[in-house]
């Protein structure tokens, strides 16, 4: 089961936290303090898997984690998860991102591209968006 979903960047400031386990805003601070150092001191030749931080609850849990640019993007689940299924979750999840938004404006089913959106007093001038369709 996943405990919890950490996204931070290279200096550690948290993008995104999620736990689904209810810890004090304090813990969970210090949680995302440990994780991040957990994982920053690895090389990047290691294996993205390892022993959860004794915050979260030690040899029971284990930190799956992938770096990408600028983030790391973490989750630390409990024994019963599979370490690859975790890994191919978060490859496959950033890798099909832009894919949808790019087919989810293709989709949108608009007659004709708004130029000109006159709202009372205000005139919008909307830019040529055929380039990005």
């Amino acid at each position: 089961m996943i405990q919890a979903i950490l996204v931070f960047n290279n200096h550690g400031k948290p993008r995104l936290v999620r736990f689904y386990q209810r810890f004090p805003e304090e813990i969970q601070q210090q949680i995302v303090r440990e994780t991040f150092h957990l994982v920053l001191k690895r090389d990047d030749n290691i294996c993205n898997f390892l022993e959860g931080g004794s915050l979260i609850g030690g040899s029971d849990y284990k930190l799956i984690y992938r770096h990408y640019a600028t983030l790391y993007f973490v989750f630390c689940v409990d024994s019963s998860e599979s370490e690859l299924g975790i890994l191919d979750l978060i490859q496959g999840g950033l890798s099909a991102a832009p894919a949808r938004a790019v087919s989810a404006v293709k989709n949108i089913n608009l007659p004709e591209i708004p130029r000109n959106i006159n709202i009372g007093d205000l005139n919008i001038k909307v830019p040529n968006l055929s380039q990005f369709v």
